[in-house]
């Protein structure tokens, strides 16, 4: 089957990834952004950030044809029939809720200049009743010789996994505005585009707008739940003395809780989870049910609480923190990607610089990330640089290459063989054969 012509409105991590992998599954795509520096870097084929897999994609779809971009709405609106929005949804300044001016600014660009019948799909993730706003927006903006209808279609995109999520998505969501085919022509045209992943029997749901709006952060709340969950267990098991990690592993068996994300350790960040579930609480106030999720705002605080423990760890360890020389292995968020929006890797790594200690960290892709929310701290140009005449070794991102560091060899490097391992992923009995003091959020080693 030939592939269909489509655009792809925003090209950051969410809006890169779709256009690269839209391409990669044999449509022809076009990626639209107003930042001309971002859209010259991926005409180089240059990913602006790190996405395993997700360069090379890029790089074969230029070659072959398949993946343009420009900054011209008027060429987007002549190229294809069909786009996808995949631009950012930050939090407001001052306020939980999410910003949505970018979505919008993206229909105000797009529609005046359409002609014809089009369909865009929304991939952001947007408070519950922004489609339905969305399309009367559009309805404003568009000339009598075209006709548009806006429909929603989710990502769930793991960073560090997103070009297989994208290309063999472990389900696909569509909301449209009615269910009957003679009004919505989104769903035809969704199973065409998705033909590939279909062909494969992903689950396909359809429904309503403010189903398939609620359907990404319900999924990250409960995500951000379990992980707040078994972070306030280990608190208790902390003072008891007991063990978290065996007792995730114990309640994981049960099929109904399952052992993935019941990691305790130093907490969720990034640019979706906490922001998402912030955003789901000021909506719900915004529409008469903020009691309804009011357990939201324990769960982000016991995330938050984590990174104060691990400073309090360290102050707990080394007496004063002033002068003390701690190494901070991470910055990113999680591993397998260079995102620092809110991580808990370098949230700690700035509070023990404020509190006086001298902090070095490296990370193996976020570094020049760090530095620009960082600037203060010391950034380290290797693993064995950083771990140089530590006093305080804490692994706050889970990288392979921080979870295979050999002791001995660390041992030879640093002043003091003092650990925390915020992660909860170091075999002790290695560590503490070879020297090493460890200590860790929610057990007792």
């Amino acid at each position: 089957m030939a592939g269909m012509r489509m655009t792809v409105i925003g090209t950051g991590y969410l809006g890169a990834t779709h256009a690269a992998c839209m391409a990669e599954l044999g449509h022809e795509v076009l990626g639209i952004d107003v930042d001309q520096a971002k859209i010259d870097a991926l005409k180089a084929g240059k990913v602006p950030f790190f996405e395993p897999g997700l360069p090379e994609v890029l790089e074969r779809n230029i070659a072959n044809g398949r993946l343009r971009f420009t900054t011209d709405y008027k060429e987007a609106a002549e190229f294809a029939n069909v786009h996808f929005i995949g631009v950012g949804t930050p939090q407001q300044r001052g306020s939980y809720a999410a910003d949505t001016t970018y979505v919008e600014a993206a229909v105000d660009s797009l529609a005046p200049h359409l002609q014809g019948d089009h369909v865009i799909f929304g991939k952001s993730t947007v408070p519950v009743g922004t489609a339905q706003a969305l399309q009367e927006r559009a309805n404003k903006l568009i000339g009598d010789n075209a006709t548009l209808e806006i429909a929603w279609n989710p990502e769930f995109l793991r960073e560090g996994y997103a070009v297989n999520d994208t290309i063999t998505p472990d389900r696909i969501v569509l909301g449209v505005r009615s269910t009957n085919s003679t009004e919505s022509r989104a769903e035809e045209i969704a199973r065409e585009v998705y033909a590939t992943p279909l062909a494969d029997s992903t689950p396909f749901i359809v429904t309503d707008l403010q189903t398939a709006e609620l359907v990404k952060v319900s999924a990250n709340a409960f995500l951000a739940t379990k992980i707040s969950f078994i972070n306030a267990v280990s608190e208790v098991c902390e003072i008891v003395g007991a063990d978290v990690t065996q007792l995730a592993d114990a309640i994981g068996h049960d099929e109904r809780i399952g052992r993935k994300f019941l990691g305790a350790g130093l907490g969720f960040g990034g640019g979706c989870l906490p922001k998402d579930i912030r955003a789901f609480m000021a909506r719900a106030g915004e529409l008469g049910a903020d009691q309804a999720l009011t357990f939201l705002r324990e769960v982000d605080a016991i995330n938050m609480r984590r990174r104060e423990r691990v400073v309090d760890l360290s102050r707990e360890i080394l007496g004063s923190l002033i002068g003390r020389r701690i190494t901070v292995l991470g910055a990113a968020f999680k591993p397998n990607s260079d995102d620092v929006r809110d991580s808990p890797a370098l949230a700690v790594a700035g509070q023990l610089n404020l509190a006086g200690a001298s902090v070095r960290v490296y990370d193996p892709e976020a570094m020049d990330n760090a530095r620009r929310v960082f600037p203060t701290l010391d950034y380290a140009d290797s693993l064995d640089d950083a771990l140089a005449d530590a006093e305080l070794v804490i692994l706050a991102t889970e990288w392979d290459e921080f979870r295979q560091l050999d002791p001995e060899h660390a041992g030879q490097l640093v002043e003091s063989k003092t650990l925390i391992d915020a992660r909860n992923v170091l075999p002790v009995p290695t560590w503490h054969s070879a020297g090493w003091e460890l200590h860790a959020l929610g057990r007792s080693l």
